[in-house]
C-alpha cells in the first residue's frame, strides 16, 4: 500500500515539474521573463497610480473656486467650486471664515449649497454664475480632451495587461504611446480650462445688478489631474525604456561575472 501511494506521489510531482517547464517555456519564447515580467508590472503600478489620479481629477468638480469678497454688515457671503461638469455655489457664515481672509472661502467649509450640471453638454447653454456667463465653447474642449485621455489611458492598460497574460510584448510599446498619450491630453485639458477660467471672469453678463468683484484659486481636483498628466508621462517613460534593446545597458554596465580576473 505504501508502494502504491509513493508511485501516486511521484506521477504528481512530475506532472507539476512538466506544467511549470511548459508555462517557463511559453514565456521565454515570448520574450518575457521573470525579471522583466516584473519590471512590467512595477511600471504599470507607477501607470495605476497615474490613472486613479486621472479619474478622481475628472469625476470631481473642485477645480477651480471662486471667491467674492467678504461685505461689511452682512452676515453671509458666497463662494463657488466648479470642474468639467457641473458648479456648486455656496452661501457660508462669515463667521466660519477665517479672519485672515478678506474674501469668501474655502468651499469646503459647511453651508447651503446648490449644485448644478452644465448645461451645454444637453441643451446648449451657457452657464451664468455670479452675474458672469461661462463660455461653453472652451468649457466644452477641455472635457471632450480629457475624456479622450481617459480612453487612451484605458487602451494603454489593455495593452499591458495583454503582454502581461497573453505574452504580446509588441503591444509593450503601443500601450507605451498611450499612457504618454493620455498624460499630454490631461496636461492639455488643465491648459484649456486654466483659458475658460479666464474666459468666464471677463464674461460679465449685462444686467442691471453689477457684478461682485471675483478672487479664484485652483483646487486639489487640477492638483490630482496635473499629478495624474506626469505621471501617466513617467510610466509612458519607463514602458519604452523596456521595449530598448538591452546590449547597450549591458555595455554601459557590465556584470560582476564577466570582469577580467
Amino acid at each position: 500500500m505504501m508502494m502504491w501511494s509513493n508511485f501516486f506521489l511521484q506521477e504528481e510531482n512530475r506532472r507539476r515539474e512538466a506544467a511549470g517547464r511548459r508555462r517557463a517555456h511559453g514565456r521565454y519564447r515570448s520574450g518575457l521573463t521573470p525579471e522583466r515580467e516584473g519590471k512590467v508590472k512595477l511600471a504599470l503600478l507607477l501607470a495605476a497610480v497615474g490613472a486613479t489620479l486621472a479619474v478622481l481629477s475628472v469625476g470631481t468638480e473642485f477645480w477651480v473656486e471662486l471667491n467674492t469678497y467678504k461685505a461689511n454688515g452682512s452676515a453671509v457671503c458666497e463662494a463657488a467650486h466648479l470642474g468639467l461638469w457641473k458648479v456648486c455655489t455656496k452661501r457660508l457664515w462669515q463667521a466660519d471664515v477665517p479672519a485672515d481672509r478678506d474674501t469668501c472661502g474655502p468651499a469646503e467649509l459647511p453651508g447651503e449649497a446648490n449644485c448644478t450640471y452644465f448645461k451645454f453638454f444637453t441643451t446648449g447653454e451657457n452657464a451664468r454664475i455670479f452675474q458672469r456667463t461661462t463660455k461653453k465653447e472652451v468649457n466644452l474642449a477641455a472635457a471632450v480632451i480629457a475624456v479622450l485621455g481617459l480612453v487612451v489611458m484605458a487602451l494603454g492598460c489593455l495593452c499591458i495587461i495583454m503582454v502581461l497574460t497573453k505574452g504580446a510584448e509588441f503591444l509593450l510599446r503601443v500601450g507605451a504611446v498611450c499612457f504618454g498619450l493620455s498624460g499630454l491630453l490631461l496636461l492639455v485639458s488643465l491648459e484649456v480650462f486654466r483659458h475658460s477660467v479666464r474666459a468666464l471672469l471677463q464674461g460679465v453678463s449685462p444686467e442691471p445688478l453689477p457684478a461682485p468683484r471675483l478672487t479664484y484659486e485652483y483646487s486639489w481636483s487640477l492638483g490630482c489631474g496635473l499629478g495624474a498628466g506626469l505621471i501617466l508621462l513617467l510610466g509612458a517613460g519607463c514602458f519604452l525604456l523596456l521595449t530598448l534593446p538591452s546590449w547597450p545597458w549591458g555595455s554601459l554596465c557590465p556584470k560582476r561575472g564577466h570582469r577580467a580576473t
